[in-house]
């Protein structure tokens, strides 16, 4: 058992600190990273007490957490999401209490929720993307389920490693996909950075991992010994997951009284990541209409966040290079604030003529404006209004009073929508006059 639970564990916790790290602003990838880490917990309480009653509650919980991540990834509109993100969490809290109370095999019907969640995610096929996707976390769930019926109905398998191997690989598949899935939204490169990433954590299992098991083979039987071996396991292996992150937070830690010097590396270390994740240059044309417009609306819906800005294919825009043109700084942050300028500047050209207004022509600047540009959150009670201009309280003033949380958000992405189609224009054009210019 521990020659296969200390690997297992190892790549379990380091994936999932990976997803957590590699953007914890996404739901999707919270869930999945969840979903491995509880299956790691899991492993070690097998390990340590083989079939009891806490090992079988932890090794199902990994099903109600992809169910989470699966519900994350729907393509949905705000109005849409809303309701069924609170049905998944009621009926998510619902089936945990049934997976710690039911006995033995009882404890499969934890695997409802993503059943369902798969559902929801096949009635919007012809919106996901990748289109694949569906079809390999289908396979992916159906093999865990056959994995935790083997663990959980009482008929001799032969013993539990193999099993609990099994569902280790599968979720690691699903921890992968829905870091393609994530990916793929972004327009990011996974490919290298994951590589990088998983080099460390092999290294951290050989160094650290080999030691564990002999420990284990040397004190067989004893409860503490075997428990403590985790530890070190877990702790290189989340380090090397979160390697970047570890980074700057030892930055923040050693270097808090030169604040330039530690701006300069967290210039660096976004610099870094951008290159490991973003896409090969490529003219933006070759990409398509459809999701090029897909990536405005992430761009504008990450306006303030500069680390991933940076790395958005959209700073490859002509307009961006017109800008950046000259200046001797090519980076991919320096990318990333002329990117943010060629927004301000789409959005500002949705202003109408005239004073301020709430008027329906004003509902698209206003959103984008206020709530994407200056990424004012009218529906926070901390929402501080000192130093802002007129205008800006006047808007939060007016969403808080007469605009649903769900409608702003459904302006924001017909506004975003907007913004998307008149950049695409401006790219067809530039391109249409490069092909005169350049005819062959």
């Amino acid at each position: 058992m521990p020659a296969l639970a200390v690997p297992a564990f190892a790549l379990s916790w380091w994936l999932a600190g990976y997803l957590i790290g590699r953007d914890p602003g996404r739901p999707a990838l919270r869930w999945a990273s969840a979903a491995l880490a509880a299956y790691a917990i899991g492993l070690v309480a097998w390990t340590v007490a083989p079939g009891e009653r806490t090992a079988q509650i932890l090794i199902c919980l990994p099903a109600l957490a992809l169910a989470g991540s699966i519900v994350a990834l729907l393509p949905l509109s705000p109005s849409e999401r809303r309701p069924i993100d609170m049905g998944a969490l009621v009926l998510g809290v619902l089936f945990q209490i049934m997976v710690v109370a039911l006995p033995g095999a009882g404890k499969l019907v934890g695997l409802t929720p993503l059943a369902g969640a798969l559902v929801l995610l096949w009635r919007q096929y012809d919106q996901v993307v990748p289109r694949l996707l569906p079809l390999a976390l289908t396979v992916m769930a159906a093999l865990y389920a056959a994995g935790l019926a083997v663990l959980l109905i009482p008929v001799d398998t032969g013993g539990p490693a193999v099993p609990l191997a099994a569902i280790g690989l599968d979720l690691l598949v699903v921890g992968y996909l829905v870091a393609v899935a994530h990916a793929v939204a972004g327009g990011e490169r996974l490919r290298p950075d994951l590589r990088r990433s998983l080099a460390a954590a092999l290294l951290a299992v050989l160094l650290v991992g080999l030691p564990a098991v002999l420990t284990m083979y040397a004190v067989p039987g004893d409860t503490l010994v075997t428990t403590l071996q985790f530890v070190p396991v877990a702790v290189v292996s989340l380090a090397a997951g979160l390697a970047g992150r570890l980074g700057r937070l030892l930055d923040r830690v050693a270097l808090g009284g030169d604040n330039r010097l530690r701006q300069d590396r967290a210039v660096l270390y976004v610099n870094a990541d951008a290159l490991l994740r973003r896409r090969e240059r490529r003219r933006l044309g070759e990409i398509g209409e459809p999701e090029f417009l897909r990536l405005t609306r992430r761009a504008l819906a990450d306006f303030n966040d500069l680390s991933r800005l940076a790395r958005s294919p959209l700073t490859d825009l002509p307009a961006v290079a017109h800008r950046i043109a000259g200046r001797g700084d090519d980076q991919p942050r320096a990318r990333a604030r002329e990117l943010r300028a060629v927004l301000r500047e789409e959005v500002s050209a949705l202003r109408p003529a005239g004073p301020f207004d709430t008027g329906d022509d004003w509902r698209y600047y206003n959103t984008l404006q206020f709530c994407g540009v200056l990424g004012l959150n009218p529906y926070s009670r901390r929402q501080r209004l000192d130093g802002l201009s007129r205008e800006a309280r006047m808007a939060v003033d007016w969403f808080r009073r007469y605009v649903p949380r769900d409608t702003m958000r459904q302006w924001h992405r017909e506004a975003a929508m907007v913004v998307a189609e008149r950049l695409w224009e401006a790219l067809s054009s530039d391109r249409s006059r490069h092909a005169l210019t350049n005819p062959s």
